[in-house]
């Protein structure tokens, strides 16, 4: 570690002892008031619902289920790409298609963690049209979100509105870091391992086992296993005492010859994203031969670069928000000193030491 980061570390922990617990309790709920993009990119900034204002802007209707009932809401929103996009994501040159080996996490003020994998939200892959909403409209007049925060990401298609992450505070790139590596050849097998109840390794047979389904992709149609419930045959290790903590959560996809590929659990699972991706063994009715025995095929991309062949691993982990540089963490910093001046001149404390 830097010394400029040693000492912005001790900064935390002395602002975060000044502030004390119950401060940051209060903070936690606090609407957000900005978003921070930071991570594995190039530019961390930050936007304020003036910055927000400044993008170009999108109007849409978004309509999902949710505890209280079906929900439909018109937003004005910024592309949640084009910002992440602006910010620069890092990738190796070197690596194919390396933005498919990332993701981002989106935190609200609460805690709230959903993770997104950049093929999903990529133009030239998945292109959902995610967006940063910062104002909606009712009865005819377009206001911000208030009780939401500066912005909420909206994720239209989805099922129910898990993914529709409140008082958004942080969009945090990182990089989806396999264990299994490609040995070359192949492949006649694939392990499912990481945050799952049973590490299991799957042949051609035991793919055969599972419920079989067929997807057409141009001029092929495609026989094999549920994506989905291929991953929940093996039981995923969620956590019960967070909320939708499956959403946080990422399965990378790896070759034999090294390249992967990431999904987010949300896009995949049928409450949410209800992605009919699958684990192809036949092609036409033809064993898959050169691609292995077992391939990713996901209809719904433009292109195929998440088409996995010859796989080898399956890992799946709860995605985490990369340690910020420097510069992002006094941008942090700064803010979370303000929070806590203000919550001590509300509560009529003396000024923080």
């Amino acid at each position: 570690m830097s010394k400029l980061s040693h000492r912005l570390a001790l900064l935390a922990v002395c602002i975060a002892s000044a502030i004390g617990g119950s401060a940051l309790a209060q903070a936690a709920v606090t609407p957000s008031t900005q978003v921070n993009v930071q991570g594995d990119v190039r530019h961390a900034r930050s936007y304020d619902l003036a910055g927000l204002q400044a993008l170009p802007a999108v109007t849409q209707t978004v309509s999902f289920g949710s505890g209280s009932g079906p929900q439909n809401h018109t937003y004005t929103s910024t592309s949640l790409w084009g910002v992440l996009d602006a910010a620069g994501i890092r990738t190796d040159p070197d690596l194919k298609n390396d933005i498919l080996g990332k993701y981002v996490l989106a935190t609200g003020t609460d805690g709230y963690r959903v993770a997104f994998s950049m093929g999903e939200l990529n133009p030239g892959f998945g292109n959902r049209t995610d967006l940063l909403a910062y104002a909606e409209t009712i009865n005819g007049v377009s206001a911000p979100l208030s009780t939401d925060g500066v912005a909420r990401v909206t994720t239209p298609g989805d099922v129910k509105g898990g993914r529709y992450v409140s008082n958004l505070a942080s969009l945090a790139v990182g990089s989806a870091a396999p264990t299994v590596k490609g040995a070359g050849g192949v492949s006649t097998q694939f392990s499912v391992s990481g945050d799952v109840t049973h590490t299991m390794s799957f042949d051609l047979a035991a793919l055969k086992a599972l419920p079989v389904i067929h997807a057409t992709v141009g001029s092929t149609t495609y026989t094999g296993a549920s994506f989905w419930d291929l991953l929940n045959s093996v039981g995923l290790a969620t956590k019960a005492a967070v909320k939708n903590d499956l959403l946080g959560m990422i399965v990378v996809a790896t070759g034999s010859d090294g390249y992967k590929a990431a999904f987010s659990l949300g896009e995949l699972s049928p409450d949410f994203g209800h992605q009919p991706d699958l684990i192809a063994y036949e092609a036409n009715g033809v064993p898959l031969s050169d691609n292995g025995f077992a391939r990713i095929i996901v209809p719904n991309d433009i292109r195929g670069g998440r088409a996995v062949s010859n796989l080898v691993g399956l890992d799946v982990f709860h995605a985490v928000a990369p340690v910020p540089e420097p510069s992002s963490m006094a941008l942090g910093l700064l803010g979370l000193t303000t929070i806590g001046w203000k919550l001590r001149q509300r509560r009529g404390s003396r000024s923080m030491p």
